[in-house]
C-alpha cells in the first residue's frame, strides 16, 4: 500500500505500515545549512558502513538489473548455497525498508535544509521512496549523479539495519519515469540507424540505470546490444541483426 508523508515526515494518508516523524541525529543536526551535495558525501564519510575504499567494494555492475543506479550492495554469499537464489522479500520487509530509507531521506533532507513530501510504494518485488512536491534539482545532479548516490547511501543505511542486500529505488521529482522515458527513445532510435546503416552504433557513456533502459528498448526493436568499457566510460554498443 502506498504511503505518503506530508513536508517534514508529518504523514498525511496512511496505510499499514505508516511512520511518524523521524528522529534527526545530533550529528545530523551540527552540519544543517550544508549544501545537499556536501550534506550526502558527509553522511557517506560519517557511516560505520563505509571503510577505506569501501564504496567501490561495496558496489557491483547493475547492467542485468532494472533501475539499480549504480550497482547494488554486494552481499557475500552465504556457505553451501550454491547457485540458488534467495526468495524475493515478502510484503512485510520491503515496507520496512521504504520506512526506514524514508527517515534516512528525511534526515538528509533536514541537513540539507530542503522541504518536499516523501511517498513510499512497493511495485513488484522492490521498495520504492519518492521525493516530491518540490522542484529538488540539487539532489539530481547533473545526469542524475546525486540522486545516484543518495539512492547507494540509502541502500547502505538500509542495509545497515536490515542485514539484508536491498535494490530500493529512490526517485526525486520524477526524475526517473522522465529519464525512463528519453533513454528508451534513445534506444529506439539507435536501433533505427543500425537497421537503416547496418553499423554499429556506440552510444555515450552511462550507468548502469541508463544502460539496462536502453539494452530492453533495443531488444524490443529487434536488434541486439551489448555493453563496453569500464566504469565510468561503459556504454551500450547497439548491434545489426546477425
Amino acid at each position: 500500500m502506498a504511503v505518503s508523508r506530508g513536508e517534514r515526515g508529518e504523514t498525511v494518508s496512511q496505510g499499514e505500515g505508516a511512520v511518524t516523524e523521524p528522529q534527526v541525529t545530533e550529528a545530523a543536526e551540527s552540519r544543517a545549512g550544508r549544501a545537499p551535495e556536501e550534506a550526502v558525501a558527509v553522511e557517506a564519510e560519517a557511516d560505520p558502513v563505509f571503510g577505506d575504499g569501501a564504496m567501490a567494494d561495496a558496489v557491483v555492475d547493475g547492467d542485468a538489473d532494472p533501475e539499480v543506479g549504480l550497482g547494488d550492495v554486494a552481499e557475500a554469499p552465504d556457505e553451501g548455497s550454491g547457485d540458488e537464489e534467495p526468495a524475493p522479500p515478502d510484503l512485510a520487509s520491503l515496507e520496512l525498508e521504504g520506512e526506514i530509507a524514508a527517515d534516512y531521506i528525511e534526515g538528509l533532507l533536514d541537513v540539507a535544509d530542503l522541504d518536499g513530501d516523501i511517498d513510499m510504494d512497493v511495485e513488484k518485488d522492490r521498495a520504492v521512496v519518492s521525493v516530491v512536491g518540490a522542484t529538488l534539482e540539487e539532489l539530481v545532479g547533473p545526469r542524475g549523479e546525486v540522486l545516484e548516490a543518495l539512492q547507494e547511501l540509502t541502500r547502505l543505511a538500509v542495509h545497515r539495519q536490515t542485514g539484508n542486500r536491498t535494490r530500493i529505488m529512490i526517485d526525486v521529482g520524477g526524475y526517473r519515469m522522465r529519464r525512463r522515458s528519453e533513454l528508451a527513445e534513445t534506444g529506439r532510435d539507435a536501433a533505427d540507424e543500425v537497421k537503416r546503416t547496418g553499423e554499429p552504433k556506440k552510444l555515450w557513456p552511462m550507468n548502469p540505470f541508463e544502460r539496462k533502459i536502453v539494452h530492453d528498448a533495443v531488444a524490443a526493436a529487434g536488434l541486439r546490444s551489448e555493453s563496453e568499457g569500464e566504469e565510468p566510460d561503459r556504454r551500450v554498443v547497439v548491434l545489426p541483426a546477425s
